[in-house]
């Protein structure tokens, strides 16, 4: 059997529903018209947005002649109208489907971007939105203990977040490949000290901060712990505050 390749649209796998669908040489407005599903509602499920289950299929199923099974296991069975399928792959498939993207209820949800000590990093499946901004997350979170939270981080785990560090601007405090927590909540840079800023990229780097207040409008100093890369200075105003770097997780 000729395995076919999987198509990639917008960073996902085409799913097996797509393939059925072009099997059959029919359009996508035509299935739409004859299942009596959105034209968007397809358009998810056939390029992977939504996690494909038995259910949403049956609409497509008969008007495709081919069982709702049979295009869920499309990618594992390319063209299988007539293949046989057990009814245990389609259970472990559906299991499968159904795991939950992102971290845990009661994690800390760590970024799956390298947090600049300068610059971005590679796209996740699954992201945390914060105003304009999509942040890519890991698949796993961060759990710590309710007493080591309160006690002596002086927050709630519900505004955690944990950023793995990339590049040297902040050596020797954090070194490239730490990672650190950060309070999401703390937007304020105050006191002076390690927050998490979004840079000119949208890019999250670390940097110390220290408010000018004497100067009016109010501005703040941007620092790099490392002698070799410059500080800047940006008005308050300008400043986009992720959080406030509570600790950091050191490597031996």
């Amino acid at each position: 059997m000729i395995r076919m390749a999987r198509r990639i649209r917008g960073g996902r796998p085409l799913t097996g529903l797509y393939y059925a669908r072009e099997q059959r040489g029919m359009s996508r407005s035509e299935l739409v018209r004859l299942s009596g599903v959105s034209k968007q509602q397809l358009s998810r499920l056939e390029n992977g947005q939504i996690r494909l289950r038995l259910d949403h299929l049956k609409p497509f199923a008969s008007h495709l002649g081919y069982t709702p099974e049979q295009i869920l296991l499309w990618g594992r069975y390319p063209g299988t109208g007539t293949g046989h399928i057990e009814s245990s792959d389609v259970l472990r498939e559906e299991a499968a489907q159904d795991e939950p993207l992102g971290p845990s209820p009661g994690q800390v949800p760590e970024l799956d971007t390298r947090a600049g000590l300068g610059g971005g990093g590679v796209p996740a499946r699954e992201v945390r939105k914060e105003g304009r901004h999509a942040d890519p997350i890991k698949s796993e979170g961060w759990l710590f203990p309710t007493s080591f939270v309160r006690e002596q981080l002086h927050t709630a785990p519900a505004r955690l977040l944990v950023l793995d560090t990339n590049g040297d601007s902040m050596a020797p405090t954090i070194l490239s490949g730490e990672r650190v927590i950060v309070d999401t909540g703390h937007k304020t840079p105050t006191p002076d000290g390690l927050y998490a800023i979004r840079d000119t990229f949208g890019h999250i780097v670390v940097k110390r901060l220290q408010v000018t207040r004497s100067a009016k409008p109010t501005r703040v100093k941007i620092i790099s712990d490392n002698p070799n890369h410059a500080s800047e200075e940006t008005p308050l105003n300008d400043l986009e505050i992720v959080g406030k770097v509570l600790s950091c997780l050191k490597l031996f």
